[in-house]
C-alpha cells in the first residue's frame, strides 16, 4: 500500500463532518491497521479491499498521528522512506 495521500478526500469517514458518522470505536478499528482510501480500493459486498495500487487513507493517518498512535506499518513505512508524517495536512478537520 502506498502512503502518498496528504489530505483526506471529501468522503473520508474520519472527517468531523462525515456524511456517514462512525463511532470513535469503529474509527479506531478502521485505523488499527492499513486502511485503504475507498477511492483507491476495490469495492466488495463487505467493504473495500486494498489492491497493489491502493493508497492509505489520509484521514486514518491523520487520526492516528493526532493521537500519537501510529500503527506498525506506518512506523515501518516511515523508516524505509515510504511515509513522511510531516507532509500530512494536520489542519484537516479530522476527528
Amino acid at each position: 500500500m502506498k502512503y502518498t495521500k496528504k489530505t483526506p478526500c471529501i468522503d473520508c469517514p474520519f472527517l468531523q463532518r462525515a456524511e456517514r458518522a462512525f463511532t470513535d470505536h469503529r474509527l479506531q478499528q478502521f485505523a488499527s491497521g492499513e486502511f485503504p482510501c475507498h477511492k483507491t480500493a476495490k469495492a466488495e459486498d463487505e467493504g473495500f479491499t486494498a489492491t497493489r495500487q491502493s493508497v492509505h487513507c489520509a484521514g486514518a493517518l491523520i487520526y492516528l498521528e493526532k493521537r500519537n498512535a501510529p500503527h506498525q506499518m506506518m512506523r515501518i513505512a516511515e523508516r524505509v522512506g515510504m511515509y513522511d508524517r510531516t507532509q500530512l495536512d494536520m489542519e484537516a478537520p479530522v476527528r
